[in-house]
């Protein structure tokens, strides 16, 4: 497990994370969300080891992590990190030995994630020959080389299409399946949702929310219901309860204040003919993180 206990950091008199605390178990994915400059790569780095906590404690199955430790651990960072003369080889050959890997056996993974990933072909190639595409998913499988127990991924999807997208999101989902545990940090909140069950929001360093997606959704008062028929957005925009109604393609998105709202809108709808479709739905982590983090900004 990973433990992080009552994490702050300062950079001179400067707070860059402020008594955080969270834990990751092996299998599970867990989303570390916030706005540039909120603390996130300041705690990549001292869970690898590179930064000193000013205070608290970062455990890696009950393990101070420190070089004997690291050999463990696969970073994707968001920025390109990758040494672009080199060939696709070459950087295995570099980055294998970093974690302590032997030559057969970087070699052995290189040629099963290179196929996996469709791009054998590059493997004597030049990194700075490849697309912006090629080169991630080359960064990524330097990320998953040494088989990591924990894994941090920032911003894996960048520069990638839907396709990709997809193959990264089963290799990711596959590593979990095996126990690695994994930190994931998008600016895109529905690939977080795709993966993460448990998830921090943080604020000038500070956690804003913490916890299960499913109860955080549940927690957060507001709420959206689609409808579908003959009704018009003049219709439900006053009613008390009622923030706003987009109108969309073939529906109407009503955001409400809260559950109670629900039967009001109802009452409303249940008037108009042919109404086929009224679902009450949660927010989007989305919509949650705006919020929240908006009004943490107004203070």
């Amino acid at each position: 497990m990973l433990k992080l206990e009552n994490i702050t950091k300062y950079y001179g008199d400067f707070k860059a994370v402020d008594n955080l605390s969270f834990s990751v178990l092996p299998g599970e994915i867990f989303g570390l969300l916030g706005v540039n400059g909120a603390g996130k790569t300041t705690t990549f780095r001292m869970i690898m080891g590179l930064l000193e906590p000013s205070s608290g404690n970062i455990t890696l199955d009950d393990k101070k992590i420190d070089y004997s430790v690291t050999d463990n651990i696969g970073f994707l960072t968001e920025e390109r990190s990758l040494l672009t003369k080199l060939t696709v080889k070459e950087q295995a050959l570099f980055y294998g030995n970093l974690k302590s890997m032997k030559e057969k056996q970087i070699l052995d993974r290189l040629d099963y994630l290179l196929n996996k990933f469709s791009i054998s072909e590059y493997k004597d190639k030049k990194i700075k020959e490849l697309s912006k595409g090629n080169q991630q998913k080359v960064q990524f499988i330097m990320a998953i080389l040494n088989e990591p127990k924990l894994l941090i991924l920032d911003e894996p999807f960048s520069g990638l299409d839907p396709f990709n997208i997809e193959l990264f999101k089963k290799e990711i989902i596959e590593m979990s399946k095996k126990g690695s545990m994994i930190i994931f940090s998008s600016h895109r909140m529905e690939h977080v949702e795709l993966f993460c069950k448990k998830l921090a929001i943080i604020l000038n360093g500070k956690t804003v929310i913490k916890g299960y997606l499913k109860d955080i959704k549940e927690q957060y008062r507001k709420k959206n219901i689609i409808i579908k028929g003959d009704i018009k957005k003049k219709d439900l925009i006053d009613i008390d309860g009622v923030l706003e109604v987009i109108e969309k393609a073939d529906e109407l998105e009503v955001k409400i204040e809260s559950k109670d709202v629900v039967d009001k809108v109802f009452s409303k709808v249940k008037n108009f003919g042919n109404i086929t479709k009224f679902v009450v739905e949660e927010p989007s982590l989305n919509e949650i993180f705006i919020s929240k983090v908006g009004m943490e900004y107004e203070k």
